[in-house]
């Protein structure tokens, strides 16, 4: 992601992100990925945003890598304990490496024709058996929310199939609505795929 508006958007929120409370269904799947994981696994918390995710994930006994666009979340990250790293998604040039990777509404910020070349990044930066837990906003378009952040938005459909195209598996997919930080409350999906 390197959407210069998005990045800024996310710097000056830091505080806010990080008391938007997950919906209950993004807590259940970020359990089921963590134990769909190897025991002691290593992943990566793709667009790791200040780092919430992978200190959960580290708690549950799981060795993390974090990736993420925006300075402040690196920063903060860092400061309580996250192996944490300035990248894109473009930086995901591993082969093999993962047991786990953990792309929690982060895919959402690239642009349309750039999915694809993502998902299978991905696909090749986990090991065979590797699980993907994928998060992204459901409709249809390209647009900028009110706190100018860009978004590409998804049917399931569409989702199912570049899953299937990439070579992942689908396990569980899971729909429901939520509040984000902008406050608009929008559908969203959840799927936990592997390699």
């Amino acid at each position: 992601m390197t959407d210069k508006r998005t990045i800024d958007a996310y710097t000056t929120r830091v505080a806010e992100y990080l008391s938007v409370p997950l919906p209950p269904e993004q807590i259940e799947a970020r359990m089921a990925f963590a134990e769909a994981v190897v025991d002691g696994g290593y992943i990566l918390d793709l667009g790791s945003g200040p780092g919430s995710d992978s200190a959960f994930l580290q708690r549950e006994g799981l060795r993390v890598r974090a990736l993420d666009a925006t300075q402040a979340f690196v920063d903060h990250a860092l400061e309580n304990g996250i192996d944490a790293h300035l990248g894109t998604f473009d930086d995901v040039t591993e082969v093999a490496e993962y047991d786990g990777i953990y792309a929690s509404f982060s895919l959402l910020h690239a642009p349309r024709e750039d999915f694809p070349r993502h998902l299978t990044a991905i696909r090749r930066a986990l090991k065979p058996q590797g699980v993907f837990f994928l998060g992204l906003k459901l409709g249809t378009g390209e647009h900028r929310d009110d706190l100018d952040r860009f978004y590409t938005y998804f049917s399931q459909t569409e989702i199912e199939e570049a899953l299937a195209t990439t070579g992942f598996s689908i396990d569980q997919i899971t729909t429901g609505v939520g509040a984000g930080l902008a406050g608009s409350y929008d559908g969203f999906i959840l799927v936990l795929a592997h390699a």
